[in-house]
């Protein structure tokens, strides 16, 4: 999910920057310091938008510096357990298939592609289902549902599991096939309702 997160800090303006305005410095900094840092909170901290740097900053005795309390905003992505997501394959491997979601990739095992016979072919960037013929190619774009999420300080670049086995899931074309079988179904559901109704009162009138 992505979101814009307020957020405070104190940020050191060096002497090389006195020259420009303290928002610009000011954003400068922040944007080297936490774009594209990964936080257990906030998920992927994709973009600084906006700052307000305090005029009034302090300064250290043997530091040339000026240390000033600043507010911002930041564009993020927080992966949550059961989102529905919307993402292209990048990759293919023999255990599955990386699919960039926002600013990352999540991981979509061969497990939770479909319930078939799953074969990976490596060299040609594909995942083919033996009986359904179905298959997924780099390029893809798919609809999943997020089951694992690890971004905690042992996850440098964090890790995000996804599945497509279940209703309305995985490729564009997969899931037209299935809301047309659904609208199908649903006719011949309501035409037997009504064959039903009218058979009983037939037997009403008579």
């Amino acid at each position: 999910m992505f979101s814009i997160s307020t957020l405070e800090d104190v940020v050191r303006i060096p002497p090389r920057m006195f020259g420009a305005s303290l928002k610009k410095a000011g954003i400068s900094i922040l944007k080297e310091k936490y774009e594209s840092m990964i936080n257990a909170e906030l998920g992927y901290i994709i973009m600084i938008l906006e700052a307000k740097v305090d005029e009034m900053g302090k300064m250290i005795a043997g530091d040339g510096g000026t240390y000033h309390r600043v507010e911002f905003e930041a564009l993020t992505f927080t992966p949550k357990l059961q989102e529905i997501v919307l993402g292209e394959i990048v990759d293919i491997t023999d255990f599955g298939a990386f699919v960039r979601i926002g600013p990352t990739d999540a991981l979509l095992h061969l497990s939770q592609v479909m319930d078939d016979y799953l074969q990976s072919d490596v060299k040609s960037g594909m995942i083919i289902a033996k009986q359904s013929n179905r298959t997924l190619r780099v390029g893809s774009t798919i609809r999943s549902r997020i089951t694992a999420v690890s971004l905690g300080k042992a996850a440098t670049m964090g890790k995000i599991g996804i599945t497509c086995r279940q209703p309305f899931l995985g490729a564009d074309e997969w899931i037209e096939e299935e809301i047309k079988k659904s609208g199908k179904d649903g006719a011949s559901d309501k035409k037997e309702v009504k064959e039903v109704k009218v058979e009983k009162k037939e037997k009403k009138e008579r």
